[in-house]
């Protein structure tokens, strides 16, 4: 058992039957009661994302999960294909389990969280770097400006890049919010 004061980004833990991932964590005290916890949460049974409440000292199931560096090889309509760089074993995780998929890049090494040996979710870096693929033709002197255009990326991916960008660029995006971040 895990106290839910405990939970953090990124935790696991099991609840009614259900394992659910901690995606923000909040501690809210109001006067003189107790203290309450709110955590947002990802089931990864289903793959919904719900917010859930809590009094202080409440506790829930821990679920110990393993996390394995793994290559991205490709992916099919229902599938994404990794393989373990030491042992070559390829390993099958269900593309419903993974959030923001369209990141996942060819060659490229990616964690994915294991329960005894099934694969439950993949975590992206923070920052990945695309190249543009259409785009409107870059002007210069135009970097001072807060000023953005639209283009589309490698992996098909639209996004909102400042007006000096041309095609055939390497920029770096935030997975999170898939926004340029900078030239890469």
């Amino acid at each position: 058992m895990i106290g839910v004061t405990d939970l953090r980004a990124g935790t696991t833990f099991k609840e009614d039957g259900n394992l659910y991932q901690v995606v923000s964590y909040e501690h809210i005290k109001m006067g003189r009661g107790s203290a309450n916890i709110k955590v947002k949460v990802k089931n990864l049974n289903n793959g919904s994302t719900i917010e859930k409440s809590y009094i202080n000292g409440a506790k829930v199931d821990d679920v110990m999960v393993i996390k394995k560096d793994l290559q991205f090889l490709y992916k099919d309509e229902d599938n994404a294909y990794f393989m373990d760089p030491n042992t070559y074993e390829q390993i099958i995780v269900n593309l419903k389990r993974i959030d923001g998929s369209e990141y996942l890049k060819e060659g490229e090494s990616f964690t994915v969280s294991f329960l005894d040996d099934e694969a439950l979710s993949v975590l992206f870096p923070p920052k990945m770097v695309f190249k543009v693929i259409d785009t409107a033709p870059g002007i210069k002197g135009n970097s001072a400006t807060n000023v953005f255009k639209d283009a589309e990326l490698e992996n098909g991916i639209k996004t909102k890049v400042p007006l000096f960008i041309n095609i055939g660029e390497a920029i770096r995006i935030d997975t999170r919010t898939g926004a340029y971040t900078e030239k890469a």
